[in-house]
């Protein structure tokens, strides 16, 4: 594969941090590192912008970004920090004057059907506009996906009782929000240069790993670097860092991975 960059838009857990109205040393940090909006990350690679998952701070992080176009969106889950900036691709659809491809599993394909119904069940536009999408929903035991000509891997995992879907790019895998990692989606996220992976808190949660949890699987896959995503109000950027395995670091918002 062709060059790819990755950029974490956002790395934070539902909430965000800082958490509102919480007095903790990080949520009240001057360090930007500990500032983390609604996970999200936008790929480019083989001339293609890529977004997976439109998170409610989608407007400020592609404000921020300077994300110009987007070639298609990729949904890992349809839970609401995952999917409610939908509204936001609006202005790409002014702008590229073109609708543009949405993709996910049959969980959150269902699940937008039924919370954006006037996007994809419309019955009569007033008023304002809606996005123009075009919904595509695949298996993630599908070998691969074509996305806009750049072959993308799905990756089950599990997600509490629901399936929760990463994506391997070549050699980097964007996997959150996952609670264990099935035996044949251990064998698709092996061998990767980067993997960026769920880690919400420092004790156990029902559909998170916590930090014990996550370094246990990155034993067992082994990648080059790993980078810990979708983090609450326990994790100090800079104490947390010391800490961590040679290999392991904390991802921050804007944090930029390429790879070839």
């Amino acid at each position: 594969m062709s060059k790819i960059k990755l950029t974490i838009l956002g790395c934070g857990t539902s909430t965000g941090v800082p958490l509102i109205s919480c007095k903790c040393s990080v949520c009240r940090s001057k360090n930007k590192k500990n500032h983390r909006l609604r996970a999200s990350v936008w790929v480019q690679t083989q001339g293609k912008s890529l977004l997976v998952d439109t998170s409610p701070d989608f407007r400020q992080q592609a404000l921020r970004e300077k994300i110009s176009h987007i070639d298609a969106v990729l949904y890992t889950h349809p839970h609401a920090d995952h999917i409610h900036g939908i509204d936001e691709l609006r202005s790409y659809n002014y702008i590229q004057k073109s609708s543009i491809p949405v993709y996910g599993n049959d969980w959150t394909c269902e699940e937008l059907r039924v919370k954006f119904s006037y996007i994809f069940r419309p019955q009569k536009v007033e008023g304002g506009g809606i996005p123009l999408l075009e919904l595509n929903e695949f298996k993630a035991s599908q070998e691969h996906l074509d996305i806009a000509g750049v072959a993308v891997i799905p990756v089950s995992l599990k997600h509490g009782s629901k399936e929760c879907v990463a994506y391997r790019f070549g050699d980097i895998a964007y996997v959150t929000d996952c609670s264990s990692i099935p035996e044949e989606s251990l064998k698709r996220l092996q061998g990767l240069k980067v993997l960026i992976l769920d880690c919400l808190r420092l004790e156990r949660h029902g559909t998170h790993f916590n930090l014990d949890q996550a370094l246990e699987n990155i034993q067992v896959l082994r990648p080059k670097k790993t980078i810990l995503t979708h983090m609450g109000h326990d994790f100090d950027y800079t104490k947390m860092s010391k800490n961590l395995p040679k290999g392991v670091t904390l991802a921050y918002d804007g944090l930029k991975v390429i790879t070839s």
